[in-house]
């Protein structure tokens, strides 16, 4: 996903610069994808609109809800929903063909438990997530923008961090991010180290075993084939 930030401007002229997490892609999709669209977004799919969300009204009860945002072709976010029918799983994600993917994968496998967003996640917190509503926000293999100069684009970031403080649960709700990057797992635990309200759940230094619940990717498989590493990281929510 591209994180990018954008102008925007006062009444009087000066410049604002606005964080965006990802800009929408819509990509190429394949029959299989729009026709998973067509059928499925009625039941799965949630529009945007500036109004906030009512998780029993979502997902007609009052289990704990997950978020993940920029779930990608959303095979693991299907998996964890498919292993856990007693949670409530929500997916944002800005390429088309990811959200038809993941619809169609969500379909076969008769999941009820999974609806999905494709807009700016940014947005989406501000205007649609209660406070104090999410059980775990999920961030998986975000892009790491490896070269120094564009470390500033990275979106794990301490405004971000307070906008995911806000919407998780006090003394419950925990902030999960994955990487394949070095580096980028140690910009992450610099910056959730300032963020104020959060506590690192690990146990022995700053990263955790991969949870059971985090299914093994292809693209993580591969990775581990070729010698590279993947952090896991958890901050639990304090205040």
């Amino acid at each position: 996903m591209t994180e990018v930030t954008t102008n925007e401007y006062t009444e009087d002229g000066k410049v604002v610069r606005k964080i965006r997490s990802f800009v929408r892609r819509e990509g190429r999709l394949t029959k299989g994808q729009e026709a998973a669209i067509n059928e499925c977004w009625e039941t799965m799919g949630i529009d945007y609109q500036a109004q906030e969300l009512n998780w029993r009204s979502v997902f007609g009860n009052d289990n704990p809800v997950i978020l993940e945002i920029g779930f990608g072709m959303g095979a693991s976010l299907v998996e964890m929903a498919k292993n856990a029918p007693d949670k409530n799983f929500i997916g944002i994600e800005v390429h088309s063909p990811g959200v038809g993917a993941c619809l169609s994968s969500a379909r076969d496998a008769g999941i009820t438990n999974l609806r999905v967003m494709c807009h700016d996640a940014v947005e989406v917190f501000e205007h649609m997530i209660p406070d104090s509503s999410l059980f775990t926000l999920q961030l998986f293999f975000p892009d790491p923008w490896h070269k120094k100069r564009h470390h500033k684009r990275r979106i794990v970031q301490l405004e971000f961090a307070e906008m995911v403080r806000q919407k998780l649960i006090p003394e419950k709700g925990v902030f999960h991010m994955a990487t394949d990057w070095e580096n980028y797992a140690e910009h992450m635990v610099e910056v959730m180290e300032q963020a104020p309200g959060f506590k690192n759940i690990a146990e022995n230094g700053p990263y955790v075993p991969r949870p059971d619940d985090r299914p093994l990717t292809k693209f993580e498989q591969r990775g581990h084939r070729l010698g590279h590493g993947v952090w896991d990281i958890k901050y639990l929510r304090v205040e």
